[in-house]
């Protein structure tokens, strides 16, 4: 039809030429005007046709609204689904991916205080073991309100996820890299006790346990880092701290015996998470 539309338009402008010196009738001139428009009908009339044909060749093709992992499909190929109530397969997204986690009210301030300095906060994802660093990633945002069953508070970090470490759902470890103290003062983690008066160490101190107060701060793969209250090389109790009292005689029987030595660590790095 596009053709014909095109070889009547031709004809027409010929006529139209040869009108004015009378080698043509006018009426042979409205006719052909009249087959242009028939022509010119016939063609929208296809092109309508194409469109639909178009539209319904798109209805046919289904195409994602958002990147990420496609799972394992719902239906097989010549099942009947319809547009709104039938699930072909789910999509989640996967780059980047965010994991959320907690943790206590205790820790949020400082949390806080990093965040308002505009600083990128280092986000790292281990596994449940917590032997393996899985991803680094930063933290993304906090929770509005404290769980007051938990004391804790939720975060949320971004991970880029490129090697697609992480899956929906995984559970994982998060530790926030708050800082890094060179040559922290630390002890191992069950040597803290916790009471109405705070926190405490036992000290074994000739042949007798002394109840030390202490700031302690973070707590990284077993070891509580002292903030004041120790000194480098005072032996600690581990064992047995919840059957002492001030002042209780103590026998340290060897290195294995329930006993530890507070000592330094090179750059060890101060975190929170859970």
């Amino acid at each position: 039809d596009k053709a014909q539309l095109e070889n009547a338009r031709k004809d027409l402008e010929r006529y139209k030429g040869l009108i004015g010196s009378g080698a043509i009738a006018r009426q042979q001139l409205d006719t052909q005007e009249s087959l242009v428009r028939q022509h010119l009908g016939a063609a929208q009339a296809d092109q309508g046709q194409i469109d639909t044909a178009r539209l319904q060749i798109a209805y046919s093709r289904i195409t994602a609204p958002i990147a990420g992992r496609v799972g394992l499909r719902q239906v097989d190929p010549g099942n009947m689904i319809q547009g709104s109530n039938q699930t072909i397969a789910v999509i989640t997204q996967m780059q980047p991916i965010a994991v959320v986690f907690t943790i206590p009210e205790d820790s949020l301030p400082r949390v806080l205080a990093r965040m308002r300095q505009g600083q990128a906060i280092p986000v790292d994802a281990y596994d449940r073991e917590q032997k393996h660093r899985l991803a680094r990633g930063e933290l993304l945002t906090v929770d509005n309100q404290i769980d007051p069953a938990t004391g804790t508070v939720k975060l949320k970090a971004r991970f880029a996820n490129q090697d697609w470490t992480l899956y929906p759902n995984q559970f994982v470890n998060a530790r926030i890299l708050m800082e890094t103290l060179p040559g922290a003062l630390v002890v191992p983690a069950q040597a803290v006790q916790r009471g109405p008066q705070g926190a405490m160490v036992y000290v074994a101190a000739q042949g007798v346990a002394q109840s030390r107060p202490v700031e302690p701060g973070e707590t990284v793969d077993g070891l509580t880092v002292i903030r004041s209250g120790l000194v480098e090389g005072e032996s600690v109790v581990l064992e047995g701290a919840e059957r002492l009292r001030d002042g209780a005689a103590i026998e340290i029987k060897g290195e294995d015996s329930g006993q530890s030595g507070a000592g330094k660590r090179e750059n060890a790095g101060a975190r929170q998470g859970g």
